[in-house]
């Protein structure tokens, strides 16, 4: 099973259409294949507060989403700069498997969206990128050789896709943003195959 998992947590829709995006880019790698999940909202208490299976959407991610992928690609709106705690919620679940090493060597990118152009796209992908370095994940970003880095006038970092809304709807992702969204599932899924074939042999 060489499935690369497309983890998200997304309020208004606009993450979500993001992480379909990655989705595209990693179904157009032979011998790769998406797995999309999401996370459910939590309380104020910090709980869980969705029922075990949503009536819409994706699956909600398990542990064994993680245990079993060959990569992770994740995503989260930007809340002040940070992810939403929902998708931190879930991360601190994971001390099992931070124990285990089941994620150590795989490959990660990270997604983001805002409201606005400063909305903290850029911090909040770097804070969510040091769960998955403690992990032992090797994070891949968007190089500057992706032309629509050079292009966007709106998402798109180095350190992974983004999406801003400004006045549009959540979900019309800019073709910028979707092309570069679909780069890092791509690029993603490339290594994460790479490094399981050279496992194998």
């Amino acid at each position: 099973m060489n499935d690369v998992l497309v983890l998200y947590y997304s309020r208004n829709g606009a993450t979500e259409a993001l992480a379909r995006e990655v989705c595209e880019g990693i179904d157009t790698v032979v011998g790769a294949e998406a797995r999309l999940r999401t996370v459910p909202s939590v309380s104020a208490v910090s709980e869980a507060t969705a029922a075990a299976v949503p009536a819409e959407g994706p699956p909600y991610a398990t542990q064994n989403d993680l245990r079993e992928c060959i990569g992770l690609v994740m995503g989260s709106p930007a809340r002040f700069g940070n992810m939403a705690a929902a998708l931190k919620y879930f991360l601190d679940s994971t001390s099992g498997l931070w124990l285990s090493g089941a994620l150590s060597g795989k490959p990660a990118g990270v997604f983001t969206s805002s409201s606005s152009l400063h909305g903290g796209q850029e911090s909040n992908l770097l804070t969510m990128a040091l769960p998955l370095l403690h992990h032992g994940m090797l994070i891949t970003g968007i190089p500057y050789t992706e032309k629509d880095l050079h292009d966007t006038k709106s998402g798109g970092t180095p350190y992974g896709a983004s999406h801003v809304t400004w006045n549009r709807s959540a979900d019309e992702l800019s073709a910028e943003e979707q092309r570069l969204a679909r780069v890092l599932g791509e690029r993603v899924a490339r290594v994460a195959l790479r490094l399981a074939n050279n496992e194998k042999a």
